[in-house]
């Protein structure tokens, strides 16, 4: 292999494959990423075996070739080489990496031990607004479980019907529910599948590079989400997803309306003195305003009131964890959100008031003192 490439381009697909590779894998191969030139490209591949990416950028190929380079030293190098051609060299000892004055040579393992993967037909069976997917993927992707013995809730659920997208996390304390109407024509029957926590951060990541529509495609056990230049394929996580439209609360009568950033604020100083452990806050409701307090044996107790002039409703008392309402409140962006209650031990729904384009439901579980 012989090449000269441009180093910014090199280095906006080499920053892409960062989250994918795994440093401590057993597999040695699987920490590089494959790179193949041919013509006025080069093609790159990576995977950790559960979820990969396909990128490519142009080139200038003097001789085609396949190798492979360590993914996160390559990207190293390159992210602190100056702005200039970047001249890429294969011999039998090894890859010359060299740019201006710069010159190194790493080691490179064969391009066949490298795992083959499978590759998207192209027939999409769902086309994607980037935009919408971004924002909802944002609502939902920290909602997800880090517990590995309930697998199934260690990502995230997407729902596509004929009029209808939506996505769904929880970790069995909180979910997250984002819909929007949506248009998918000749879409026959329902398409539902768990997205694992890894695809939908490295599909994040993707999003923020596009702004066209994206296409999305299953075939057996993975699925392919085909981002501009890029695809990105995932096994999914074959299990059953709870009954999520049973936990979402229909009689919760009593709604109380925040400034956004003001409750933020009073969360984060009152969650000071929370217990590290469930860090839990109190919620006090009556007519006019509303205290967060916390209260904690190790360290003490703090409160602060916020004014809520359109409560009405009886005095009340429920707790939360802090922390579950602070992470709504950080991927919301809306002026004032919505509390609705039914009692003190009932699931509560928070919303954002205003929101366009899509609907956003999350539902917490009380906790109690």
């Amino acid at each position: 292999m012989e090449l000269v490439v441009r180093k910014s381009d090199l280095l906006r697909e080499l920053q892409l494959f960062q989250g994918i590779v795994e440093r401590n894998t057993t597999i040695p191969v699987l920490a590089n990423v494959l790179m193949e030139a041919d013509g006025e490209e080069i093609r790159f591949l990576a995977t950790d075996l559960q979820v990969a990416l396909r990128s490519r950028c142009s080139a200038s190929v003097a001789k085609g070739g396949r190798l492979t380079l360590p993914a996160k030293k390559f990207f190293e190098i390159i992210r602190v080489l100056p702005e200039t051609d970047v001249r890429i060299e294969q011999d039998k000892t090894g890859v010359k990496v060299a740019a201006d004055r710069f010159d190194s040579r790493m080691q490179t393992m064969p391009a066949d031990d490298f795992p083959s993967l499978p590759r998207s037909t192209g027939e999409a069976s769902l086309t994607l607004r980037s935009a919408l997917l971004r924002q909802m993927l944002a609502r939902t992707q920290f909602a997800t479980t880090s517990d590995d013995t309930r697998y199934f809730l260690n990502g995230v659920l997407m729902v596509a019907r004929p009029d209808r997208f939506s996505l769904v996390a929880t970790d069995g304390h909180r979910l997250a529910l984002v819909e929007a109407p949506a248009e998918f024509p000749g879409l026959q029957e329902e398409v539902k599948v768990i997205l694992p926590k890894k695809t939908v951060a490295e599909l994040g990541r993707l999003l923020l590079e596009v702004d066209g529509d994206i296409k999305y495609e299953r075939l057996e056990n993975h699925i392919f989400f085909e981002v501009g230049d890029r695809v990105l394929v995932s096994r999914m996580i074959e299990a059953q997803f709870p009954a999520y439209e049973r936990v979402v609360p229909k009689g919760n009568d009593k709604v109380v309306e925040f400034e956004r950033e003001r409750l933020a604020s009073a969360l984060k100083r009152v969650g000071l003195l929370s217990p590290e452990r469930s860090r839990a806050i109190k919620f006090s409701m009556e007519p006019g305003q509303v205290e967060v307090s916390s209260n904690s044996p190790e360290f003490g107790e703090a409160k602060e009131v916020l004014q809520v002039d359109d409560y009405k409703g009886p005095a009340l008392q429920i707790g939360f964890n802090g922390q579950y309402v602070l992470q709504f409140l950080d991927v919301v962006d809306t002026d004032r959100v919505a509390l609705e209650l039914k009692d003190e031990v009932s699931q509560a729904v928070m919303k954002p008031i205003g929101q366009e384009g899509f609907e956003y439901t999350y539902v917490l579980m009380p906790m109690r003192f």
